[in-house]
């Protein structure tokens, strides 16, 4: 039995960590989800009997110490429940996508040796167990909800309401036998990657429980103190989401509401007004689009006041400070358009973090603007996966990612790479000595990113290794910065940008669909793509887009020509990964003569 004075720093697992809160919080509310348009609480306490119950269950059925349990679902209670109950039990949680091809399940499943498999719903296992018949070892398929699958063919099928009800778990004894340590594994995550089959990251407890104690240091020391609401969105099964999302909330003693989706997640914000959240960048470049558009739309004194403000929060940010000559100005923002967006945030919002893919410093400064603090972070899955943060004390840097969290060294090679070296690094990839050996070093996380370290200890990343762009002339190109400003504008939802060992840059661009809609209606034509692409004009007033950021640029970074893509890029086509990065290689293989022709 632990003290209370145990933290991050000291619990021996993630499972301790869980039960310690919950003998703490009792009746108070831990997780929320919707259920037929209402909010459904489970309490800490139930949430612990539903842990040693599930865990008792799975011991039961033979699964215990070392063996892997995959988890495919989207983020709700069950997902917290399962995750937890698979640690307690000794075994090793194996997250997956839900976007995940049965190809994709078939290389995990077999890849890992997964003894057993727990899935939410019919839709979802229809993907999920023609994988599972063809595995190796998965025998066992727990379904959250019914499954309602006509035959079974190789696996026995479990509903987990059945499998709840015929065991009763121990709360003390459960948590008695956890007996897990700090190096001990507790999850295989299986990186998505941009090129090749994904590798399973094996993240120990006291990686995540590192990141952790990082995080806090950061909320205890930079936001007041108080009760933690946190909103999931993003997948848990990605590592940013399952440590920040997830397990952050549980070390702080957190309520969690769980996201119905992107369509709803505006009004989700409203309704549960959390305190923090963790996000992707891509959601605030949706974000500042629909905004800007919204509030040109409105005309007249709105405008003018989003104008003020950006001019007031861009000479806040260059200047650490406003002049006395501003303040009336800057006090009449506060009250009508900084309130109004922060009421739209729910009102409590102290910070979104956003992770995963570079912020560009144009959305960060827009946020601050109108009074949202969105702090960038850094990290690999790798790092499970919280690198750095920046910190809303020290001077914000938009185009950095802040200092290293408490307990990480960071240190930047000869080559430029960023090496990073603690507890949180990884300690190695599952069944992968080559690839363990080539990116762990003396210790040292080799995490692939090129960026350097400013007076201020802030760690500014400028691109990937193996995605810098080499042109004819030698001079290094980084392709993320370019992207990212092409993906600012309102014409553009998506870009690529193309030209290794070639005199300039060319770019493949993804015309943003509302944009589209409304040029082909001012234009009198058809807003399918396909036809768009068969005209002039329309090529045109994309390419004036990509030339306001040519006017931004470096001669070496300039594109000089592009093409547009057929398809927005996906998960679904391949052409994006689950978290949101693009695959090159594969746009590379879909549009590399097209681009080729582009020199002719």
């Amino acid at each position: 039995m632990q003290t209370a004075e145990q933290t991050a720093e000291t619990w021996p697992n993630l499972v301790e960590m869980f039960f310690d809160q919950a003998s703490r919080r009792g009746k108070r509310p831990m997780l929320h989800a919707k259920m037929d348009g209402a909010w459904r609480t489970t309490t800490w306490a139930e949430a612990a009997q539903q842990v040693a119950t599930l865990t008792t269950a799975l011991n039961a059925r033979g699964i215990g110490k070392g063996d892997r349990v995959v988890l495919v679902s989207e983020n709700r209670p069950e997902w917290c429940i399962a995750d937890l109950a698979i640690m307690a039990a000794g075994a090793i949680t194996v997250p997956t996508y839900t976007t995940n091809t049965e190809r994709d399940h078939l290389h995990i499943l077999e890849n890992s040796g997964a003894k057993a498999a727990i899935v939410s719903n019919a839709k979802l296992a229809k993907v999920l167990l023609p994988a599972v018949y063809r595995s190796t070892n998965c025998r066992q398929v727990i379904g959250m909800e019914k499954l309602r699958i006509g035959q079974a063919s190789g696996a026995e099928l479990i509903d987990w309401a059945e499998l709840m009800t015929a065991h009763k778990g121990d709360v003390a004894a459960v948590r008695a036998s956890a007996t897990m340590q700090r190096g001990d594994m507790a999850c295989i995550i299986y990186t998505s990657g941009t090129g090749g089959a994904p590798r399973g990251v094996c993240q120990h407890h006291g990686a995540i429980l590192c990141n952790l104690a990082g995080c806090e240091d950061v909320l205890w020391n930079d936001f007041p103190k108080g009760t933690e609401t946190f909103l999931s969105f993003l997948p848990l099964s990605h590592a940013y989401e399952h440590t920040g999302g997830q397990f952050l909330p549980i070390a702080l003693g957190a309520e969690i509401y769980y996201s119905e989706g992107l369509e709803k997640l505006a009004a989700n914000i409203e309704e549960t007004r959390p305190t923090l959240m963790v996000v992707v960048p891509r959601l605030f470049e949706v974000l500042r689009q629909r905004m800007s558009k919204a509030i040109e739309k409105q005309g007249g004194a709105a405008v003018w006041m989003l104008e003020q403000a950006l001019r007031l929060g861009r000479k806040r940010y260059e200047k650490g400070r406003l002049p006395l000559t501003d303040k009336p100005l800057d006090l009449l923002l506060d009250r009508t358009i900084r309130k109004k967006v922060q009421g739209r945030l729910g009102g409590r919002l102290k910070a979104m973090v956003a992770g995963g893919a570079p912020l560009n410093p144009e959305v960060g400064i827009f946020f601050a603007a109108l009074g949202v603090t969105l702090l960038q972070g850094y990290g690999q899955t790798e790092a499970a996966p919280v690198i750095s943060c920046n910190r809303p004390r020290a001077k914000l840097k938009m185009h950095s990612v802040g200092p290293a969290l408490k307990g990480v060294e960071v240190r930047i090679a000869e080559d430029g790479e960023i090496l990073v070296r603690g507890e949180l690094v990884m300690h190695g990839y599952w069944q992968n000595p080559a690839e363990t050996e080539r990116v762990l070093k003396d210790g040292w996380l080799h995490t692939g990113d090129i960026g350097h370290i400013d007076t201020d200890g802030h760690i500014v990343i400028t691109d990937r290794k193996k995605d810098i762009i080499v042109n004819d002339k030698g001079d290094n190109v980084a392709p993320q910065r370019v992207e990212g400003m092409l993906t600012l504008q309102p014409e553009i939802l998506q870009a690529m940008v193309y030209g290794d060992k070639r005199p300039h840059l060319v770019g493949l661009v993804v015309p943003d669909p509302e944009w589209s809609g409304e040029w082909a209606a001012a234009h009198g034509h058809s807003s399918d793509l396909a036809m768009l692409k068969g005209i002039p004009e329309f090529h045109r007033a994309i390419a004036a887009a990509v030339d306001r950021v040519n006017a931004q640029l470096s001669v070496i970074e300039k594109v000089r020509r592009v093409i547009v893509a057929d398809e927005a890029f996906t998960v679904e086509n391949e052409q994006m990964t689950p978290s949101m990065k693009i695959r090159r290689h594969v746009l590379k293989q879909v549009y590399g003569e097209r681009l080729d022709a582009l020199y002719k």
